[in-house]
């Protein structure tokens, strides 16, 4: 018997894409502009001299041409048409983007059914379920998953390496102006990226509000200086034929000119990564109508004043195509505005890499680390404390170590073209076995944007030796983490599932004449009832028991306390946690809660609704709870709340005899406590075969030594409330 239900409550465990309209759109268009395309609408700074470096010969007319038009067109056929119209339809149903989304479409996570979880006592099966069919769909997820988890950790490790070109290559106008400073950029830039992380606190939201309205004004400077520049060279308008930079590179046969040109794109990844925090129409709005429009303007002015004025712009094509002289007004409110739009720009993959975070951590393949929501209606927007004091250590320490701003765009671009390239393998996939498209459609969706994506991917990759080996090895120690996580908390929660048992299989409760309870709940005074449990009662065993049949049983008493056993895993049965805390103190609690938790896609629940509870029919004092939180919510079990809650049914079921059993309810949960697992977990043998022992260790070294230690580093208590000092951690040895 139960209370009302999630439905009943008016709550939906699902979440869902963000849908706005009218001018709440246009809001959230707005606020993409200083979160997601401040990245990509910094790369005027620094993406000619990126293709031809200053200390390089001065470019002929029409390699000029051919550059720019390469950047035009890359920027047409990725981010737009890549990312805009195609990627951002491919977002999952809780409205995530990026590498791990695309990997959720393909294999989207069972559904929990929390009504399940507060069944103690069913008949349903809790041994391991069959094995699925070997598809070609199911042979390729391990393969996928590494696949996916790469693309995941190379876009994090973006998210230091954009910081750090970004802002450095602002800062660099004061040499423009002030020759003498130059030495002391890297400092002033470190001081800049400490203020970045610190306001980090404040939130994606209110971050977007005070970004924005900079972030738009940086583009309506773009767009006029880039008016202004093609004045002086109006035939850079011949850019737009695509056939000028294929003749580029067939002309110098220098296939690095497009690792410079990759540098336009840097933070369309972003674009589809960022999806969680705002939503498709918003991030469409943002780029198709602002963002592109004033890149383009932007790289054509600058290819004219390139152009016409030569060996004068060569040394930095950006501050010094700024219209007026070096040390005027304009040029110091370009460069004001630069620096805050780099800072910005940071922002963009800062934000990214908490919300790839949290997609990962929300799907166990990474430590629970500590997520602060951080707005009350999308649920997407998170602040990652730990994340971002090491971000902020990663973005210092390049910083400090590459100097200066060529040393750093060598190692920016690598990660960028891998994670295009690994979205474009996932879409193509995504078509066939998601949308249901014919495989022709995938084919050729991934023979012309592979195509492309290989191409940046591969002159990327000649900056390995040059410093792109920085993003590679973090990406490489990233999922290494990731894909070790993901295989051993697999293994730990299949041992917690397989160990869940059946209530009934495992207590008894009998009336002093030695009579089973009836299962209808007529039942005798408590006082006269007594408990015990089966020991011959088998953990996962799918065995039918016949529950009239004689067992050796040990009688056991009842304390005046209550317990709340937590459930970290889903599905039907009492856990590991309650046979073995049993087993070890043979004594039963008065009142017993085994209690799930399902988090809910709204900012915060009334604590009226928070608490669902089944009564145990079987065994006096037993109760299923569904404990339901918005994303915003605490993690804190209000033990009086629950109480109320079981003491409201009671009253429902039994309304003659309930108030002396509230009262005795009431009185027991003064006093109670929480109680957890803590899986001392062990590698168990590999038999068979010569290589057996080698791969024994191996297995051991990776579970024992090194997930056993990330497990109790980060907990799944973290983000709770409760105090230490109500919490018990039954140690149970679990050989996965």
């Amino acid at each position: 018997m139960s209370s009302d239900g999630a439905a009943e409550l008016g709550l939906n465990s699902k979440r869902t894409a963000v849908k706005v309209s009218g001018l709440a759109l246009a809001t959230l268009a707005f606020q993409t502009l200083g979160i997601i395309y401040s990245d990509i609408g910094t790369s005027p700074l620094y993406v000619l001299n990126g293709i031809w470096p200053s200390s390089g010969n001065v470019p002929s007319k029409e390699d000029v041409i051919g550059g720019i038009s390469a950047i035009v067109w890359s920027l047409t056929l990725l981010p737009l048409c890549k990312y805009v119209l195609i990627s951002l339809y491919f977002g999952t149903k809780e409205g995530e983007g990026g590498s791990f989304a695309l990997y959720q479409g393909l294999y989207p996570r069972k559904e929990l059914d929390f009504d399940a979880d507060r069944t103690l006592t069913g008949d349903s099966n809790f041994a391991q379920e069959p094995p699925k069919p070997r598809t070609l769909k199911e042979k390729a997820r391990w393969p996928l998953l590494l696949w996916c988890l790469f693309g995941t950790s190379l876009t994090m490790a973006d998210g230091i390496l954009t910081p750090a070109v970004s802002v450095t290559s602002a800062v660099a106008g004061i040499g423009v102006a002030k020759p003498s400073v130059n030495s002391d950029i890297t400092p002033i830039a470190i001081v800049f990226l400490l203020a970045l992380f610190f306001v980090q606190q404040f939130g994606t939201s209110r971050l977007a509000f005070t970004f924005a309205p900079i972030s738009f004004i940086w583009f309506l400077l773009l767009m006029g200086t880039g008016i202004y520049n093609i004045t002086f060279f109006p035939g850079i308008f011949r850019a737009f034929d695509p056939s000028r930079a294929i003749l580029l590179f067939v002309r110098t046969k220098d296939y690095s000119l497009l690792a410079g040109v990759l540098l336009a794109v840097t933070g369309c990844e972003a674009m589809f990564a960022n999806l969680g925090q705002f939503n498709a129409a918003s991030i469409r709005i943002g780029f198709c109508s602002f963002v592109y429009p004033g890149l383009i303007l932007a790289y054509l002015g600058q290819g004219a004043r390139l152009i016409h004025d030569g060996a004068n712009i060569l040394p930095n094509v950006f501050y010094t195509s700024i219209p007026g002289p070096v040390n005027g007004p304009l040029y110091w409110i370009v460069f004001t505005f630069a620096v805050l739009a780099t800072l910005i720009a940071s922002q963009a993959m800062i934000t990214a890499t908490f919300s790839l975070l949290q997609q990962v951590i929300n799907t166990k393949a990474f430590p629970p680390l500590r997520m602060r929501y951080t707005s009350e209606t999308i649920q997407g927007q998170v602040y990652i404390p730990a994340a971002n004091w090491l971000l902020m250590i990663g973005t210092i320490i390049l910083v400090a170590a590459f100097k200066n701003l060529v040393n750093l765009t060598n190692a920016y671009g690598f990660a960028v073209a891998t994670v295009m390239f690994s979205t474009s393998v996932l879409l193509a996939i995504q078509m066939r076995y998601v949308k249901h498209l014919p495989v022709v459609v995938g084919v050729c969706y991934f023979l012309v944007f592979g195509f492309f994506d290989a191409l940046f991917w591969g002159a990327a990759l000649e900056k390995v030796p040059r410093g792109a080996w920085v993003p590679l090895m973090i990406g490489c120690i990233l999922v290494l983490i990731m894909f070790l996580w993901v295989w051993a908390k697999a293994l730990e929660d299949k041992f917690d599932s397989r160990n869940r048992m059946n209530l009934k299989h495992f207590i008894r409760q009998k009336t002093s004449s030695s009579h089973v309870v009836d299962e209808d709940g007529s039942s005798s005074d408590p006082a006269d009832l007594a408990y015990y449990i089966i020991k011959d009662a088998e953990h996962g065993s799918d065995k039918y028991i016949d529950e009239k049949a004689s067992h050796d049983l040990t009688e056991i008493n009842r304390i005046p306390s209550c317990a709340v056993f937590h459930k970290i895993t889903s599905g039907p049965g009492v856990p590991h946690t309650f046979t073995g805390f049993i087993r070890q103190w043979p004594s039963l609690p008065r009142v017993v809660v085994f209690l799930s938790v399902c988090i809910v896609p709204t900012a915060r629940v009334p604590m009226e609704d928070r608490y669902v509870v089944t009564k145990v029919r079987t065994v006096e004092g037993f109760y299923g709870v569904t404990y339901y939180i918005g994303f915003r919510d605490d993690f804190d079990v209000k033990v009086n709340d629950l109480v109320d809650k079981i003491c409201e049914l009671e009253a429902q079921l039994n309304p003659a005899g309930s108030p002396a059993l509230i009262r005795e309810i009431r009185a027991v949960s003064a006093t109670t406590t929480h109680i957890v697992p803590h899986y001392h977990v062990v590698s168990k043998k590999v038999e068979g075969g010569m290589i057996s022992p080698i791969v024994s260790y191996i297995r051991s070294m990776l579970i024992e030594s090194i997930y056993r230690r990330l497990a109790t580093m980060f907990p799944e208590t973290a983000n709770w409330l409760t105090s230490a000092d109500e919490i018990i951690r039954v140690g149970i040895n679990a050989t996965i």
